[in-house]
Formats: C-alpha cells, sequence, structure tokens
C-alpha cells in the first residue's frame, strides 16, 4: 500500500497527492460523483479507482484495474456500481462495496472518451472518435451502434437530462439530437453560417435539459436554446482565454435546473465562472502555476473537484467561493473593457465583464495555509489566550468536559488536536522518516510483540522518528509504552500521532529524563509528597511494606495509565489531562492511589503491589478525576508540581524544538555503547558472513567433487560395459567363425563323401558292366557248351559265373 497527503488550504477543502512507493507521484486521470454529491471516484494512470467521501473526510481503495481509466461514471440505478472505460478499449462494471467485478464490455476499436448514463440508470452511452455504443445496463448487452463517416469525427454523445433524448457533437460542428428507443432523428441545430468557425470540443447542458452551451478552439461560446433550436447568445470571454477544454453548469438549489453560472475551462488552466445572463465573470479557481486540467461539478452543486495539471486532486466548496465572491470589493478591481463587436453577431455577442477582486494565486507547493479565524473587537487578552487555532474556546471546553465528564467521541480527536496544537510540520516530519528506521528498534517486535503487523510497523515507524528527533529516545526503554496508546488511537495518521506523542513528551514528561536511565525521581518525589500531604496513612503502610515511588508511581507514568485503565477510562482521563495544565498528570496518578487505598491497605507483600499497579482494578472513573481536581485545588503551592513544571507549550509551526534535557554523556556513552556492539554484532556477523561463504564454497566444492567422482563412476560403468560389450562381441565372433569352421568342415566331408560315393558308384556301374559283360559272356559259353540248360536259369548262372573263377 501508496502514501495519501490531505492539505486544507483557503479556497478548497482539500488536497489529494498520491505518492508511489518509490516517491513518485501518481496522476489522477478521471473523476465523477455519484448521485447524492457527497462521494466521487477517482482513477489514476496506474488503474487505481478510489472512492472520496468528501462528508466524512475518508478515502478507500476499490479497484485495481492494472491499466489507466479513461473515463468514469456511476450507475444511476444500483448505487454501489459503477462504470470504466479502460486503456484496452474495453468498459467493465464493478462493485465499490464488494470489489466484485459485474459486466465486461467490448465493442469499441478506439479509445472510450465518455460514459454518459440515463437518468433513469437504465441506459448507458459510451463515445470514441469513431463511434457511439448504447448499452442496457440490466443486462449489459449492446442495443445500438451510431458509425460514422471516417472523414468526420464524433466529439460526444450524452443523454439531455429528463428526457429520452440523446445529443450527438460531430467534428464539423454540427448537432443531432435523436430518440433514444427508436434511434429516430427528431431535429438538428443549425450551423452558424456567419462569424468564425468554433470547431466545437467542450459543452454543457442545464439540469433541466434546455439550454446547451458549446464551445471549442476559440473565446467564443455559444449558448443554444434547445426548446427553440436557436442560438440564443454568444459570450466572448476575456483575451487570456485562446481556446475551451471544457464546461460545466454550477446547479443552485433555487434554479429550478436553470442554471446561470457557467464554468469554463481554458487553455491556460483555469476555470472561469461566468454568468451567463449578466455576463460577469463571477470568481476563478487555478492559476497559470498551479493550472487544472479537467473539473468535475457535482449534481448538488456544493462541491467542485478538478484535476491540476500535477496530477492531484483539488475539492472546492462552492459555498467558500461564493462567499469569497459576495465579498465587499477591495480597492484593486479589474474591469475588461468592451471593443467593437463583431458586424455578424451584434444582436448575440456579448463580451464577459470582470468585476471580482483578483486573489493571488495558489502555489502548487506542500505549504498548508491556515485561515485564521479572528476574535470579537471587545474581547479581552485572556480570552485571546484561550482560542485554540481551530476557532475553539478552551475555557468553553473545559466547562463542556466538567459538565459532562468527557468529550464526545466523534469530535474528541478533533478536540485533542486543538488543545494540543498540533503544528502538521509536514516537511519536518518527512525528512525524520526518510531517515528510515532508527537502529534501536530494529528488533522491537522481540521485545514489544503485538498481533497486528500495522500497529506493530506504525509503533516502529513513531519511535523511530522520535529517536532521530532526539538521541535519548532512542534509548529510553519504556517509551514503547508511553507511545504504544496514541499509535493505537492514530494509526491512520502518523504525522499526528507522532506530534501528540512529541507534545505529550515536551509538556507531560517534563523532567523525565534528567536522571536517566534512572526513573524521574524528582518527580517521583513530587507524587509521593502530595501523597504525604493528603494521606499519611496509605503512604505510612506503603513505607512500612518497603515500597517505594519507583513501584506505586512510575508503572503509572511509564505507561500513562494503559496499563491500569480501559479504553473509555484512559480516553476519559485524558480529556481531562489534555485540558489543565501539566501537572495534572501527576495528580491523577495520586488521585489513583487514594482512590484504591482500601485494597492497597490489605496489601503487604511487594509481588501484590507490582501485581497491582500493573494490572486493571475495580475503580470509579468519575470519584478518580474529581479527587484529581480536589487535589490540583488543595494542595500547597510548596509541594504542587505546578511550581515546577512550566505550562504547556505547542510545537513550533515548520520545524521541531530541539530537546536535550536530558544529561547527554550518558546518552552519547549509551550511544557509544549502543554503537560498539552494533559494530561488534556487525563484525560477527560479517564474519559469520564470510564463514557462511567459506561453508558455501566448501560445500559448492563438495558438491563439485561429489559431481566429479558420479561422472568418474558413471564413466567407468561406460568403459566397462563397453569393455563387456566388446568381450562379448569377441565371444561372439569366435563363436561365429567356430561355426564357420565347422561349417565349412562338415561342407568338405560332405563334398568328400558325396565324391567317394560318386567315385564308388561309378566303380559299382564299371564292376557291374563287367558282370554284365562276364555273364553275357558266360551266357554265351553256357549257352555254346550246356544247349539244353535254358540261360535264364539262376542255378546255370550260378554255375557259370562259379566256373568263370
Amino acid at each position: 500500500m501508496p502514501v495519501s497527503r490531505l492539505h486544507t488550504i483557503t479556497y478548497y477543502l482539500l488536497s489529494v497527492v498520491i505518492q508511489s512507493s518509490i516517491a513518485k507521484t501518481v496522476r489522477f486521470l478521471h473523476v465523477a460523483f455519484d448521485t447524492t454529491g457527497d462521494s466521487f471516484l477517482a482513477g489514476d494512470h496506474h488503474g487505481n479507482i478510489y472512492v472520496f467521501d468528501i462528508s466524512r473526510n475518508r478515502f478507500r481503495l476499490v479497484q485495481k484495474t492494472g491499466q489507466a481509466c479513461t473515463a468514469l461514471a456511476f450507475n444511476l440505478r444500483r448505487t454501489t456500481e459503477f462504470l470504466v472505460a479502460l486503456a484496452d478499449y474495453s468498459i467493465k462494471c464493478f462493485d465499490k462495496d464488494t470489489k466484485q467485478l459485474v459486466s465486461w464490455m467490448r465493442g469499441h476499436e478506439g479509445a472510450v472518451s465518455s460514459i454518459s448514463v440515463h437518468s433513469s440508470g437504465r441506459y448507458a452511452i459510451t463515445t470514441s472518435s469513431d463511434t457511439a455504443q448504447l448499452w442496457d445496463l440490466d443486462t449489459f448487452q449492446r442495443k445500438r451502434k451510431l458509425n460514422i463517416r471516417q472523414c468526420v469525427g464524433i466529439q460526444r454523445v450524452f443523454f439531455l437530462p429528463l428526457s429520452n433524448t440523446i445529443l450527438s457533437c460531430f467534428s464539423d460542428d454540427s448537432i443531432f439530437a435523436w430518440e433514444s428507443d427508436t434511434l429516430f432523428c427528431k431535429y438538428q441545430l443549425p450551423v452558424p453560417e456567419s462569424g468564425p468557425r468554433i470547431y466545437y470540443k467542450a459543452f454543457a447542458v442545464t439540469r433541466d435539459g434546455k439550454s446547451l452551451a458549446a464551445g471549442g478552439r476559440s473565446n467564443l461560446l455559444h449558448l443554444w436554446c434547445l426548446d427553440s433550436r436557436q442560438l440564443v447568445r454568444v459570450l466572448q470571454m476575456p483575451s487570456q482565454v485562446r481556446s475551451v477544454r471544457q464546461l460545466e453548469f454550477l446547479p443552485d438549489s433555487f434554479d429550478g435546473g436553470a442554471s446561470q453560472t457557467l464554468g469554463v475551462l481554458s487553455q491556460d488552466g483555469v476555470m472561469r465562472f461566468i454568468n451567463i445572463h449578466t455576463c460577469k465573470l463571477l470568481f476563478h479557481m487555478g492559476s497559470h502555476d498551479d493550472a487544472i486540467t479537467a473539473v468535475t461539478v457535482s449534481p448538488n452543486g456544493r462541491h467542485v473537484v478538478a484535476i491540476m495539471d500535477n496530477g492531484s486532486i483539488n475539492v472546492y466548496s462552492t459555498q467558500s467561493l461564493t462567499q469569497e465572491y459576495n465579498k465587499p470589493p477591495a480597492p484593486r478591481v479589474a474591469v475588461v473593457t468592451g471593443g467593437e463587436a463583431d458586424p455578424d453577431f451584434s444582436n448575440l455577442k456579448v463580451k464577459v465583464r470582470s468585476d471580482v477582486v483578483q486573489r493571488p494565486a495558489k502555489t502548487s507547493g506542500r505549504r498548508t495555509h491556515t485561515k485564521v479565524l479572528r476574535a470579537p473587537a471587545g474581547s479581552m487578552a485572556e480570552d485571546k489566550e484561550n482560542e485554540l487555532p481551530a476557532g475553539l474556546n478552551k475555557k468553553r471546553l473545559v466547562a463542556l468536559l466538567k459538565a459532562f465528564g468527557e468529550y464526545p467521541a466523534k469530535y474528541r480527536m478533533f478536540v485533542w488536536r486543538s488543545l494540543l496544537c498540533l503544528p502538521e510540520n509536514h516537511a519536518a516530519y518527512s525528512s525524520l522518516t526518510d531517515k528510515g528506521l532508527h537502529s534501536a528498534y530494529l528488533t522491537l517486535h522481540e521485545k514489544y510483540p503485538i498481533k497486528s503487523h500495522k500497529l506493530q510497523r506504525g509503533l516502529q515507524r513513531v519511535l523511530s522518528a522520535l529517536a532521530h528527533w532526539a538521541a535519548i529516545f532512542g534509548e529510553t526503554e519504556y517509551l514503547p509504552l508511553v507511545a504504544f496508546p496514541f499509535v493505537k488511537l492514530f494509526q491512520n495518521n502518523p504525522l499526528l500521532c507522532f506530534e501528540v506523542v512529541a507534545t505529550v513528551i515536551v509538556n507531560w514528561c517534563q523532567h523525565w529524563f534528567e536522571y536517566f536511565p534512572n526513573p524521574p525521581l524528582n518527580i517521583l518525589s513530587m507524587a509521593e509528597n502530595v501523597l504525604a500531604h493528603h494521606d499519611k496513612e496509605l503512604l505510612q503502610h506503603l513505607v512500612d511494606c518497603g515500597i517505594t515511588s519507583q513501584l506505586y508511581v512510575w508503572p503509572l507514568l511509564e505507561t500513562l495509565f494503559s496499563e491500569v485503565l480501559t479504553r473509555d477510562e484512559w480516553l476519559r482521563l485524558f480529556d481531562n489531562v489534555f485540558s489543565n495544565h501539566p501537572s495534572f498528570l501527576i495528580m491523577a496518578c495520586v488521585a489513583y492511589i487514594t482512590c484504591c487505598r482500601e485494597p492497597l491497605l490489605l496489601c503487604s507483600q511487594k509481588q501484590d503491589f507490582e501485581y497491582f499497579f500493573h494490572h486493571r482494578n475495580n475503580l470509579d472513573m468519575g470519584a478518580m478525576i474529581k479527587e484529581a481536581y480536589r487535589l490540583m485545588s488543595s494542595t500547597p503551592a510548596d509541594i504542587h508540581p505546578r511550581t515546577m513544571l512550566s505550562d504547556f507549550t505547542p510545537l513550533s509551526r515548520g520545524q521541531y524544538p530541539v530537546f536535550n534535557h536530558y544529561p547527554e554523556f550518558i546518552v552519547e556513552y549509551q550511544s557509544q555503547e549502543r554503537e560498539r556492539i552494533r559494530l561488534q554484532e556487525m563484525e560477527y556477523l560479517r564474519e559469520r558472513q564470510i564463514l557462511a561463504q567459506e561453508e558455501e564454497k566448501l560445500t559448492q566444492q563438495r558438491t563439485k567433487l561429489a559431481a566429479m567422482k558420479r561422472e568418474l563412476k558413471v564413466k567407468e560403468l561406460q568403459l566397462l560395459d563397453a569393455a563387456r560389450r566388446r568381450f562379448l562381441k569377441h565371444q561372439q565372433d569366435l563363436r561365429a567363425s567356430q561355426i564357420q569352421r565347422l561349417d565349412q568342415e562338415i561342407r568338405r566331408k560332405m563334398d568328400l563323401r558325396e565324391r567317394e560315393t560318386a567315385t564308388a558308384v561309378q566303380d559299382l556301374e564299371v564292376r557291374q558292366m563287367e558282370l554284365e559283360a562276364q555273364r553275357k559272356l558266360l551266357e554265351q559259353v553256357t549257352h555254346s557248351s550246356h544247349p539244353s540248360v535254358p540261360p535264364s536259369s539262376p542255378q546255370s548262372f550260378f554255375l557259370c559265373e562259379i566256373h568263370g573263377r
């Protein structure tokens, strides 16, 4: 979360400046009021949408769109919804309470320059340079689309108030009126044929929808009557006006919607308000040094919001502006003298006259201008001393306090700021916070843990600023106890919180630090003397029990009663503390003790007293405050703390005072010791860092070594796997070669066997042939020797063979 500043100045209510975390100003771009006129939307160029509540002086972030907005408008029917046109040409509808996206509308091919919502809240018109689109806000669907020729651009399209008429204005100065339901063209305003062309850029319509003002690149303004559709008047602005950027009618509660005051924003950044009937320049906003870029007027006409050239927002009260105008004129009166009128507009043109007092231009710096309320002429000197900066009277406030016992809760913070006369030194406080967190409070959360991180950071920031203001506050151990109640009350405004704590220290903690680092024995002695005078019995009981003022007074002072009182009781007490002399706080301590005398008289052990003064007890707050006032009035002067404590002294404006009411040598010694310890810690941390770096290097080396080992192991495994593969391949090759040799041997033996078989077959065939030949020979021989025996007889063949052998 970004930083915001609210500056109250003479002529406008407040100025809002948003800064990013890198100290760059975030520029606001567009503003839109709701129907009540008490709240408005504001969008910056980072896409953040804020809601500002003027009546409650509050604002909050409601949406982060992530891109710059080009137009804003509230949904008039559902008051929590708003429309925002973005730089990606889309229109989104969000709910400002739930922060949820309601709808997303697309269709434009260029940046949307304006959003006009119908008075019923049912329809909306979005306009870009090339088209205008009509949307149904109940369904978020597009109903109609207006397309035009590229040579003629759209300047603006908007609904007329209290009617169903849409007015469209184009770059060629033509103006058409359309029926919103049927988009039937109702009429066209005649373009003036005589006189110089104005090149309309800015338009404004009165609340009754009967008058239209138009201006552009000229110091002339055209005033149209929409009922008669005639140009009724031409207004000539002063010579400083060369072009008109924006026109806005200023509504009035009793004008019946026919506004007579027209605001004209020109190229010089000045918004001039004129009466369109008398043609007088009433008042103006902005200046050359503090130029305005855009203006939005609330529907009730009470406020005017201006976006300044530096990106900030100024909220003006029209009542203050008109009151300033209605003052009796000063001797310096600037009058714009009239010249010869243009003959073509002699019946229409009127020059604007200036009869207002020329006020000095407002600067754009951070300096806060305050309005001083003067006391009546017959007031006495003591009454002037009781006058507070906010116009309040201290005597009346004290009388109110005594009557009701406390200030109204709604106005308590405002009354406190007035009683303490806080200067709100923004620049001086920024110079303290710019130094960052003080070394003494870097580890505050370890000693004082707080559940809320916001409160923790706020307490740390305030204590650091106090330590940068005075060195003693970096060494004071109980300072967080003093500051915490105020941090909790002013957690949304750290500047006020710092100044309240600083004012309390300067006034109600007088002489607290003279015995530093010990408790303020002089202050404790004052309380003890008052107690001795008013209740000797109780003091004697405390003395008999060995209880000193460091145990029964100091716990109340160092915590400012925050441990022993409830929130409401504490606020009641400090209503009275801030309204009285600083000695009242000491009297309140004594009053607390005397009002609790009954339980204290029953205590005898030291731990019982310690517990009593560090915890809440049953106490009548009204009786205690009454007792404190009695002590203030009945204590003798010789022991009254008032004689030793000075009167209330507010913080000076511009710069905070030097605080040196403490033994500087002790603080310097402690500061030196703290610095020595800090340097030792830094050296120790540096050595630890070096050791950590060495360990990190060793770890990295171990990691690298482990990685190298893994890599070597992987390579070794890869080599083993490769060797195994080569060995297997060799074995396979050997087996393949053996198989091949065996195969060759088998084939050789088969070939040999085949050859032997063939040889044997051949031998057998030869033998068979021989035998066949022998047989035949034998048959022949046998046939010749034994003719009776058939040659085919087996027996004869056998015999022949035998004989032949």
